[in-house]
């Protein structure tokens, strides 16, 4: 059994999603590293509990691809932002890393 993150984590999660820019994403484990973590999936935690407040579309996985199950409604938000995606032959698609990558400055 993993133990709930604690309140500082989740405000620390919460506060580095909503700083996110129209357009960006980071990675759960950019998520991390910009609060000095290593959890990656403690943020996938977060979100998942207490992310509806904030852009949570802006969080990828590593691949690029947003939380699985909410793939449509994270496709309008990007088209609404001009969030960077890449797109293959059989219509499947994830957000640009390489373009779309936010990196909060210290």
């Amino acid at each position: 059994m993993t133990a709930a993150p604690s309140d500082d984590f989740v405000s620390l999660v919460l506060e580095v999603v909503a700083d996110i820019p129209e357009g960006c994403v980071m990675t759960y484990g950019d998520v991390a590293a910009a609060i000095g973590s290593r959890a990656a999936r403690a943020v996938g935690t977060v979100m998942s509990h207490y992310g509806s407040d904030v852009p949570w579309w802006r969080v990828v996985r590593a691949s690029g691809h947003p939380a699985i199950d909410h793939e449509t409604r994270a496709l309008q938000h990007y088209r609404a932002e001009g969030t960077p995606l890449l797109w293959t032959r059989t219509g499947s698609w994830r957000v640009d890393l390489a373009t779309a990558r936010h990196v909060p400055t210290a």
